[in-house]
């Protein structure tokens, strides 16, 4: 095999795109057909390493990988770090370091993911185009779809990735803007010479988050059916109003978080009528007795916060724009997803596999 064909760098213009998702459902196909793999993340994008560490851990044990064929980040982008890097104090030649690092797998593909945005990591020699230039690998682009618009960051990502971006993966596409990005923007982008693998449908499963990651994030106190954390929650909700209006307001929102006062029992109680997955009560109040009871035989978990209604959503505002991809459920969504809808013959035909 062509040393070239080895790596594949997985990329995405902006944070958040679906890169790790990406990964999980190519190489499920790539295993499905026999290839074996590695991991590879070598810029940790997490401010904390044991975020960065878990990422990989998880990627790892859903894929099934032994240890010896994933290799953990040569750095985080922590400020010290960072700083450490632009007083001269760390002069490390980390292109040389990756090198050596992926230098003794004997695997068919190596699945490399690359930092949140095309320019990150260049401070490091580390960035999307310094990777794919020092092992020449071949990138796959991920892409969220905000408008068909998507269309300018691409061929901008191409002015800047050559011939190393081999094609693009175009994600979360809202169901009424399939049709026009199959007719409209794909052909478009094939006829600028970049190859469109596939175009994934937004999922609402995959843009939830758990109740855990929600009570993780607020340091909420667990009231109540804390074997229930597993729970996806799909949209957040704030109850402020009157009961009969809160009673129609609720029955609009599937698997839902309410957030409402801890002294609001009419709300709360209107909220478990309807299909929620956890309740999260501000104020640090403790609800009535009836109120947990009722949760209990529902199987709703009740988290309590020290924190107001304001700063309550917009924690929870920014866990849903930073979801991740820790739940097993998820994974399979992903896998089932890419096997639907993306080329992968064609992207083994690339890779030269």
């Amino acid at each position: 095999m062509a040393q070239s064909a080895k790596y594949l760098l997985v990329g995405s213009i902006e944070a958040y795109s679906g890169k790790s998702g990406t990964i999980l459902g190519l190489a499920h196909q790539f295993q499905a057909k026999g290839l074996s793999l590695a991991y590879c993340k070598p810029v940790g994008t997490c401010l904390k390493d044991s975020q960065t560490e878990a990422d990989v851990q998880f990627i790892s044990e859903a894929l099934g990988l032994p240890e010896e064929q994933v290799r953990s980040p040569l750095i985080s982008l922590e400020d010290k770090t960072v700083e450490k890097r632009l007083t001269g104090e760390d002069t490390t030649d980390y292109r040389q370091l990756l090198q050596q690092q992926l230098s003794d797998l004997s695997v068919d593909v190596v699945i490399l993911e690359g930092t949140g945005t095309l320019w990150e990591g260049s401070l490091f020699g580390l960035s999307l185009a310094d990777m794919a230039q020092t092992l020449d690998a071949a990138i796959l682009l991920v892409a969220r779809y905000h408008s068909p618009l998507v269309v300018d960051s691409i061929l901008k990502a191409k002015a800047e990735l050559g011939s190393h971006l081999i094609g693009v993966l175009i994600n979360d596409i809202p169901h009424e803007a399939l049709e026009a990005t199959r007719t409209l923007v794909k052909p478009y982008l094939e006829h600028q010479g970049i190859a469109v693998l596939g175009l994934l449908p937004s999922s609402r499963l995959l843009r939830s988050v758990s109740v855990r990651e929600i009570a993780h994030q607020l340091n909420a106190q667990v009231l109540c059916r804390s074997d229930r954390l597993d729970l996806m929650v799909e949209s957040l909700t704030i109850g402020a109003m009157n009961v009969n209006s809160a009673l129609e307001y609720f029955r609009q929102g599937q698997n839902k978080a309410v957030v409402t006062g801890g002294d609001r029992t009419d709300l709360q109680l209107a909220a478990l009528e309807t299909s929620t997955s956890c309740l999260i009560l501000t104020g640090h109040m403790a609800p009535q007795p009836l109120i947990i009871s009722r949760a209990e035989d529902l199987e709703v978990p009740i988290l309590s916060v020290n924190l107001d209604t304001l700063g309550t959503v917009e924690i929870v505002d920014q866990t849903f724009g930073k979801v991740r991809l820790q739940e097993k459920i998820k994974v399979s969504c992903i896998q089932e997803l890419m096997g639907d809808t993306f080329e992968i013959s064609q992207l083994m035909d690339k890779l030269g596999l």
